[in-house]
């Protein structure tokens, strides 16, 4: 059983490692995002691998937090 697990186990570290290293979107999405700038947040929803919701928020940051993560 625990060699099922496995492969599981495998691609969600591998996906812990994509999240943290802000490798989600394809390199045509950001380059669309930086074709236009895009200041804001984006959000998906997934259930069961199935994306069921997404979404953004434009103006998310300010000025203020522009500096702060510089």
């Amino acid at each position: 059983m625990v060699e099922s697990q496995a492969p599981h186990d495998s691609a969600f570290v591998d996906f812990r490692c994509k999240v943290r290293n802000s490798e989600l979107l394809t390199a045509a999405v950001t380059k669309l995002l930086r074709d236009i700038r895009f200041t804001g947040r984006l959000s998906v929803v997934v259930q069961n691998g199935t994306i069921l919701k997404s979404g953004y928020e434009e103006g998310y940051f300010t000025r203020r937090d522009e500096r702060r993560l510089t």
